[in-house]
């Protein structure tokens, strides 16, 4: 049935079938008793599943990733799809349009996506008033960045500042250093710069009444070399985990004309295409460092098959993104099962 309705809505803008399926299904969950029909369908309660990381008690495994619901507007909603927590954002102290449209690109003959959306949010103010609507169903993580137009100087402000008013309403916090798809981003990509804003950061949460756990979400391009300074920036800060990883600027092995992808032009590849790197960097991080901190895998997860490398490679627990657009939410229900099946 999933694949009928995802042959017609590809037919539009991915950016506006969006914004119409997340509408949809709000509307579709207003419909009485119909939240406890998709309990029944998409969810799977087994304590087998649960899982504790980072001091946080999961539901489940299966997360999905920052990007899909940038201003904390659907994870109410997308809860009733089997997830064991969402990741809102990336969230920016003010509000940006983000780059021009268009802006995201399938390329179907590859099950992907190509976006540049360049941190197209509404900004702090509004997404606090929509966490306040959390009716606690599950662990939500906030991804934070800086505002395109913000000055090198002031990076740290921003992440600070998203850090702060973000504080009492979300479970985790990610620091997104690696979007390939926001301007001047060179100092962030500085391991020295890197410490520092984890250490400003870290000391800022210390102050807390209660501290909130930090990951750092990183690139799938990065070399062996630059996997190894990130084991070694973790073991100096005691971050407390990784998210490997973010989308790719790389077009390696595709399937889709280069006519096309041309024509596309610059963006950060996600699905299919990346799920092997992403993969590899997850097997090099556990394996170089002894699986000495947490890994969330994320990265190319279209079938149970997928779920089940990235955990076999050492993720600790996985997140979907155009896994979920290209497969429908009965992937959620899957996969976890395939987990279950996998323990017997």
């Amino acid at each position: 049935m999933y694949k009928i309705i995802r042959s017609f809505l590809f037919k539009f803008d991915p950016e506006r079938v969006h914004y119409f399926t997340t509408k949809s299904i709000h509307i579709i969950l207003l419909i009485p008793c119909m939240k406890w029909i998709w309990s029944k369908i998409y969810h799977i309660n087994d304590k087998r599943l649960h899982r504790e990381i980072f001091g946080l008690k999961f539901k489940n495994p299966v997360g999905l990733a920052a990007g899909f619901d940038k201003n904390a507007n659907m994870f109410n909603d997308l809860a009733y799809c089997g997830f064991g927590f969402i990741e809102i954002g990336t969230v920016t102290p003010k509000p940006q349009y983000g780059n021009d449209k268009p802006r995201l690109f399938r390329i179907e003959k590859d099950s992907g996506l190509i976006n540049r959306m360049g941190f197209n949010n509404d900004g702090l103010v509004k997404v606090i008033e929509s966490l306040k609507k959390n009716k606690n169903r599950l662990i939500i993580g906030g991804n934070i960045g800086k505002n395109t137009n913000t000055e090198p100087d002031n990076y740290t402000k921003d992440y600070l500042e998203c850090f702060s008013k973000l504080h009492p309403f979300v479970d985790y916090f990610v620091l997104n250093i690696s979007c390939p798809n926001v301007g001047s981003h060179e100092k962030l990509e500085d391991v020295n710069y890197l410490k520092e804003l984890i250490q400003e950061v870290q000391k800022l949460n210390n102050s807390q009444q209660l501290q909130k756990p930090i990951l750092l979400k990183i690139s799938p391009d990065l070399s062996n070399k630059q996997l190894d300074e990130i084991i070694l920036l973790v073991n100096e800060t005691k971050i407390d985990g990784i998210i490997a990883c973010n989308t790719s600027t790389k077009r390696d092995n595709l399937n889709t004309k280069k006519s096309f992808l041309n024509k596309v032009g610059n963006g950060g590849l996600s699905g299919l295409p990346i799920k092997d790197k992403s993969t590899e960097v997850i097997k090099y991080l556990a394996d170089k460092s002894k699986k000495s901190f947490p890994i969330i895998g994320v990265g190319g997860i279209h079938s149970e098959k997928d779920a089940l490398d990235k955990l076999n490679a050492g993720a600790d627990l996985i997140q979907i993104y155009t896994g979920f657009i290209y497969e429908g939410p009965r992937l959620i229900k899957r996969i976890n099962k395939a987990i279950l099946s996998n323990l017997n």
